[in-house]
C-alpha cells in the first residue's frame, strides 16, 4: 500500500468518527425511541399541563427522534421538531 492510500485511508477513518461523534451528540435521530418519554419528561416538567405536553412531545419524538434541551425554546437544535405543525398550521411539539 503506498503512502498516499495509507494517508487517505487514515483521512477516512477520522472523517467516519467525527461524523459518528456528531450524530450522537445531538440533533435529530439523537434520542433513540424508547428513551423519548424520560426526554419529554425534561421537556415537560415546568408546565402545568403535563400530561397533554408528554402526550404530544412523545408523538413528536418518536417521529423526529429528537427533543430539544430545557423546558422551553431550543427548538433549533431539532428542526423536525421545530417544523411539525397542528392542522391549524400551528406549532404542534412543545
Amino acid at each position: 500500500m503506498g503512502r498516499v492510500q495509507l494517508i487517505f485511508l487514515v483521512f477516512l477513518i477520522v472523517a467516519s468518527m467525527a461524523v459518528t461523534e456528531l450524530s450522537i451528540a445531538g440533533g435529530e435521530g439523537s434520542v433513540p425511541i424508547e428513551q423519548c418519554p424520560s426526554a419529554c419528561s425534561v421537556r415537560c416538567s415546568a408546565t402545568h399541563h403535563r400530561s397533554q405536553c408528554m402526550d404530544v412531545c412523545v408523538d413528536c419524538c418518536g417521529k423526529c427522534l429528537c427533543v430539544p434541551s430545557g423546558t422551553i425554546g431550543n427548538k433549533d437544535e431539532c428542526p423536525c421538531y421545530r417544523d411539525l405543525k397542528t392542522k391549524y398550521g400551528q406549532p404542534k411539539c412543545p
